[in-house]
């Protein structure tokens, strides 16, 4: 009997320590929302909701743009210009579906997955010119000061737009958010928005002015879908960046760095990912040490392929800037323009091997002017870099063009 009550009490005591456990543990899973402020991620399966947090994918808390639970952070090897701007991409998929690995095109995400990108800058030391018309936002590729864990640290940065990228029932769709003054919230600006601002350099660098005004352009929800119809035929929304190439890199997450793809394996968002010695990666177009070929192909690749292609909104031009394409005519070597006039600048072709100057696509990414500047919309500003990078990389293509008169 004594027996008995021995193992009962031994039993009992068991299921009171495991019961406490529970307890803390619950508790601790309790004060971890309350301190993170944030409702799980909501998807919305129609409407536009009137803001940004109303999807609670990423909020300002506690002097931090903070990512909700769930909600995965990612880069590009190479990202699209966007006037200097940088951009926080993050991932959140509702729970029990995963995306499927595609070696060429856009990772297939099921319906639920919502995207976002949060376009910033970091804040120059001064916050407003002498006239106050224009706020003050630093040009520099330096990220260091950005980020505060998972989120952004809201007293090095400025917050200007997030875009939403839903997978609903019927397709993709993309709603735009613009920041107010105060950074607390992002509100719903489906006819876009027009900011003017101030890119700040450090001093002033081949030719690149320290002190720069210009329009940041929000585009509206038609815009967004004119660049995110990969395929014309059907003009379905896809998003841009989330390519197997694109990704294919380590990212410093809160428990250490990883692969971005294995990574996405890992929290269950991802499936198919075979050995990634043979998944496709394009380079860091502004990596020095790879070679000038790939990091061409790769800003081309990320800034025009969604347009020029096969199947996009430029295929009539019989110019293809995407991953892949060999370097010839169409590639844009010798190749004349579909039409001439204001966006050739009077130059014959594309692209003149060793003649960057007499070359088609360089000056289009130089000017700033409408009907002539490319990409044609998602920037006020040129990209400087890219524009000496692509140069560089037809001066040192082989070959004549011949002109036919």
């Amino acid at each position: 009997m004594r027996d008995a009550l021995r193992h009962a009490t031994r039993r009992h005591r068991a299921q009171g320590a495991l019961l406490q456990g529970f307890a803390l543990l619950l508790l601790a899973l309790l004060l971890a929302g309350c301190q993170r402020g944030m409702q799980p991620v909501a998807f919305h399966a129609e409407g536009r909701p009137a803001r940004l947090s109303d999807w609670h994918v990423v909020e300002v808390h506690d002097g931090k743009l903070q990512l909700n639970d769930g909600v995965v952070p990612y880069d590009l090897n190479t990202p699209l210009f966007t006037d200097y701007a940088h951009k926080l991409r993050t991932i959140w998929m509702p729970r029990g579906v995963s995306g499927k690995y595609q070696p060429v095109d856009t990772l297939d995400f099921p319906v639920g997955t919502v995207i976002s990108k949060t376009f910033y800058y970091p804040r120059p030391d001064k916050g407003r010119t002498a006239d106050g018309k224009f706020s003050d936002v630093a040009r520099t590729a330096d990220y260091s000061r950005d980020f505060a864990g998972q989120g952004l640290a809201m007293a090095n940065v400025r917050l200007i737009e997030t875009r939403i990228l839903v997978h609903r029932q019927n397709g993709w769709e993309a709603i735009p958010y613009v920041w107010n003054d105060a950074q607390t919230e992002a509100t719903l600006a489906r006819t876009g928005a027009v900011l003017p601002l101030t890119l700040v350099a450090a001093s002033a660098q081949d030719g690149i002015p320290a002190r720069e005004n210009f329009n940041y352009v929000v585009p509206d929800e038609s815009q967004c879908a004119s660049c995110h119809a990969q395929d014309w035929i059907d003009r379905k929304v896809h998003p841009i960046g989330p390519k197997a190439r694109h990704i294919n890199k380590n990212y410093p997450y809160a428990d250490g760095e990883h692969n971005q793809l294995e990574h996405l394996v890992k929290v269950g968002y991802l499936t198919g990912v075979p050995a990634l010695a043979t998944v496709p990666r394009d380079v860091d177009a502004s990596d020095p040490k790879a070679p000038l070929d790939a990091r061409a192909r790769a800003w081309l690749d990320i800034n025009c392929g969604h347009c020029h292609n096969p199947n996009g909104a430029a295929n009539t031009t019989g110019l293809s800037l995407i991953h892949g394409t060999p370097e010839n005519h169409e590639l844009g070597i010798c190749k004349p323009p579909t039409a001439a006039g204001q966006g050739t600048g009077n130059h014959f072709f594309d692209i003149v091997p060793g003649q960057p100057d007499a070359s088609i696509i360089p000056y289009r990414l130089a000017s700033t002017e409408p009907g002539t500047m490319m990409p044609e919309i998602g920037r006020s500003t040129a990209d400087h870099e890219a524009i000496a990078l692509i140069k560089a990389w037809i001066a040192a293509m082989p070959g004549t063009c011949t002109v036919l008169h």
